[in-house]
Parts: structure tokens; C-alpha cells; sequence
């Protein structure tokens, strides 16, 4: 028995605890002499909320009372927005915590004591094997293509009479690219109509490709689709921890038994609602951090770097078993990026300086990351 077995007098964790993988949230940037320090690890918006939101948050005073259950004003807000009934949305803790409630929803363990079988892509979002676990339900991993892409004719293959949902991550983190509107369709007409189809779009903003699916139009055509979105990323509101799902009411009907009470905040839930009214200067900034990716790209294919397509907020460097060390000399230049085992870096578009010397780092790395 170990010091902590005893201190804990014994006690274990459901046995799934210790298979499960630990989160590994983004470092920030060690100090660096003569240097400002950038944080490019966790994929934030390098920008604060617009100026209406920090006017929202400091108005906000009753914080001796809970909020309303239902965020009825973000979702009025949204309804609109998106053009969909109120009632087709689930409000959550960042769109991470709308997925799980979806899996605690929809897939788990059974009373015959055999798990349920979720489906997606890896490498993808960290959190998808620890929530899926905890749940109850049984991974199934696809690898991505060598450009970084979802193989949807794969995925489509692993379905059996077990898997009760299918992850889709567009655009894809940490890879970058997006799943188009025809590919996705096709995909959806192939999978039986009682497996949940989850879009997890929690970068949609920073989409450019014409062709990209918009998880709003699968949602109307097909009954079995959940979509996933968040306020973390392009309205700058990652610490207030706002998401919401949205899909049909064969599915809303389940989804309100199972959702977290109180999982939205007053003060998150103002915020979201000041964001939404004035998003043409979210959209402003947005198309600044998109010029930034670009801009990045380009200068990373300019080296004759291959980089997958980025259409989030992040680049990703295919650098196998050199991660680590391409990290630590990041950390070297006062920037913080994110490593993936021996598997790649994904680095965060933030401010331009931080950019501009992350582009000078590999303009002196020589060891250039390839397709898979």
C-alpha cells in the first residue's frame, strides 16, 4: 500500500479512473530574461471580450443567487441568432460540458453490463477518451488521414449494432482541417438513424473554406445530429465557461433530464447575451486572429513546411518524436506551445509579436514536420 493509499484510508477509484488519460491543459510560458512571454498552448483568443461584455460582467452583482436553470435569456439570444427554436438548445458548461451531457444522455454502460461504443477520429480534442470513459462507454479510436483529415469512410465502417454516437471535430483540434458540407452529408446518410451524430464546431467563427460543413443545416436535415459551440474561443469568454448543444426535440427531451443545474453562470450568461448583440465587433476580431493564422501559414510554407489545413485558431506541426524538443526551444524564446507525445505541436495564433517569433524559431529549426 502506498503513503497515499493510506492517508486516503484505502480508497479506490472506479476501476475506469486509473485507465483514463490525464488532461493535459496548456502550460503558460516560463520567464525569459529580456523577453515578453506568450502563452500559445491552450488555443484562448489572445484578445479580451469587446467592450459591451466587460460593461455586462461589471454590472453584475447578485452573485449571492443562483442563476436561471434554463440561461432562458441566452437561448432567446441564440434563437435568434441562429434561427432556431429556443427550445431545441441546451445551455452548458463550455461546449465540453454539453458533450457530457450528451454522453451521460445517450451512452454509458447497460444493464447487461456491456458498454456502449463511441466513435472518433484521433489524434482529436484531448477530453474526448476521458469523458467518453467516465461515462461508461467504450472508444473507438479511427486515426486521421495524412493530411490531418476525419476518414469518414473509416468511421463509417466501425459502426456496430454497440456504437451509440459518433464524435466529429470540425475544424479539427489539434490537426486544423474541416469537414466539408458534401462529404459530411454523405456520411450522415450512411450512418443508421439511431446513432447521435455530435458536430463539435467550437472554432466555427475562424472558418474560411466555403465548402465547410455549417453543423446548423445537418441539424436541420437529420434528427439524429447534435451540434456543439462555445463562447470560449472566438467571443473570449474561456474563463466563464459557456457552451450549448443544439438538436431536435426527439433529442432536447432527454437532454434536459440529464443537464447540470446551474451549469451557466448569471455573469456567464450576460456576457454571452452582450457578445451576441454586438458580434459585429466580435467578427472584427475574429478576422484579425484569421489574417494572423494566415499569415502563419504562409510563412510556415514558405520555409516548405507542410502544415494540414488550419482553419481554427492553431497551427499543427507534424514533428513526431522531435515535439519536445522543438517545445523546449520554444520555451527557450518565451513561448509556451502545446506538445503531443511524439505525435506533434500545436501552436495557438495569439498576439502578432508571439506569432512573428514563433516564425523565427522555425526559420532556425531544421527539422521540418511531414505528412504521416
Amino acid at each position: 500500500m502506498t503513503s497515499s493509499d493510506s492517508l486516503a484510508g484505502g480508497i479506490r477509484p472506479r476501476p475506469v479512473v486509473d485507465l483514463l488519460p490525464r488532461y493535459a491543459a496548456g502550460k503558460p510560458p516560463a520567464p525569459v530574461e529580456g523577453l515578453v512571454s506568450y502563452k500559445l498552448s491552450s488555443n484562448e483568443n489572445p484578445l479580451p471580450p469587446i467592450p459591451a461584455v466587460q460593461q455586462a460582467i461589471a454590472a453584475r452583482t447578485d452573485f449571492n443567487r443562483y442563476p436561471d436553470p434554463l440561461s432562458s435569456k441566452l437561448r432567446a439570444a441564440l434563437a435568434d441568432f441562429l434561427d432556431v427554436p429556443a427550445e431545441d438548445i441546451v445551455t452548458g458548461a463550455g461546449s465540453l460540458g454539453a458533450l457530457n451531457q450528451l454522453l451521460a444522455t445517450f451512452a454509458g454502460q447497460n444493464d447487461d453490463g456491456k458498454a456502449d461504443e463511441v466513435i472518433y477520429a484521433w489524434r482529436s480534442f484531448e477530453a474526448y477518451p476521458i469523458s467518453v470513459g467516465l461515462a461508461g462507454a467504450e472508444s473507438v479510436r479511427i486515426p486521421l488521414t495524412a493530411d490531418g483529415r476525419h476518414d469518414l469512410d473509416a468511421m463509417a465502417a466501425a459502426v456496430t449494432v454497440r456504437t451509440k454516437m459518433i464524435l466529429l471535430c470540425t475544424p479539427n483540434n489539434p490537426t486544423g482541417p474541416i469537414l466539408t458540407s458534401e462529404e459530411t452529408e454523405r456520411f450522415l446518410n450512411a450512418v443508421p438513424a439511431d446513432v447521435v451524430v455530435v458536430i463539435d464546431e467550437a472554432y466555427q467563427e475562424f472558418v474560411r473554406a466555403e465548402d465547410a460543413v455549417d453543423g446548423i443545416e445537418m441539424y436541420r436535415k437529420f434528427p439524429n445530429v447534435v451540434v456543439l459551440r462555445t463562447f470560449s474561443k472566438a467571443h473570449g469568454l474561456a474563463g466563464l465557461r459557456v457552451g450549448y448543444s443544439v438538436s431536435q426535440p426527439g433529442l432536447t427531451q432527454h437532454l434536459r433530464v440529464t443537464a447540470t443545474p446551474f451549469a451557466v453562470s448569471q455573469l456567464g450568461e450576460d456576457a454571452a447575451v452582450a457578445s451576441l448583440q454586438y458580434y459585429d465587433q466580435v467578427v472584427e476580431r475574429v478576422q484579425s486572429l484569421v489574417d494572423e493564422r494566415d499569415r502563419v501559414t504562409a510563412g510556415l510554407r514558405d520555409l516548405g513546411w507542410f502544415v494540414p489545413e488550419a482553419q481554427g485558431n492553431f497551427v499543427w506541426l507534424n514533428l513526431g518524436a522531435n515535439s519536445g524538443e522543438f517545445a523546449a526551444l520554444a520555451g527557450e524564446q518565451a513561448l509556451s506551445v502545446r506538445a503531443f507525445g511524439d505525435e506533434g505541436v500545436r501552436v495557438s495564433i495569439g498576439e502578432t509579436e508571439a506569432n512573428t517569433r514563433f516564425l523565427e524559431l522555425c526559420a532556425n529549426y531544421t527539422k521540418a514536420p511531414q505528412r504521416s
